[in-house]
């Protein structure tokens, strides 16, 4: 295992046992939607997140998997150009809107797939064709909020 798994691992260890394994779960599974993205990992204050990047630069970044005590997103990080006739998508910011996944199955959903669809077209950057995934570990904070709900 690499350095950067074993360190991706300790942060997702944070979570208490249901959270682990689900954002395994959908960590996995979007892996298999993304298999040449970068993942760019970050360990921030309020969240875990893992961004699906077309390249080593945040901003290529399509979707993001988001997490923090309370359970798993998928955040959009153009969300707000994004077409939602079902109304799935929340926030109110400029820019960015995100669902939540209380399961693995949400992913799976034809709306969610569709907004998903969506993102890859509208994106700037483009995923590799071919070519081998990476895991980069952006950052790790000190402090953090807890992961756990205890």
């Amino acid at each position: 295992m690499s350095e950067a798994e074993t360190q991706l691992d300790g942060s997702i260890d944070k979570f208490d046992q249901a959270n682990q394994l689900l954002i395994r779960d959908l960590r996995a599974k979007l892996q298999a939607r993304f298999p040449t993205a970068h993942e760019l990992a970050y360990d921030n204050y309020n969240f875990f997140v893992i961004g699906y990047c077309a390249n080593e630069r945040p901003s290529s970044a399509i979707v993001s998997l988001v997490a923090d005590a309370k359970g798993a997103g998928l955040s959009f990080y153009h969300g707000a150009d994004l077409e939602d006739p079902e109304g799935l998508l929340l926030g109110q910011g400029s820019q960015n809107r995100f669902i939540r996944l209380p399961s693995v199955e949400v992913l799976d959903q034809p709306e969610v797939a569709a907004l998903i669809d969506q993102a890859v077209q509208r994106s700037e950057f483009q995923l590799p064709e071919t070519g081998e995934p990476t895991l980069v570990i952006r950052s790790v904070s000190a402090k953090q909020r807890p992961r756990r709900r205890d």
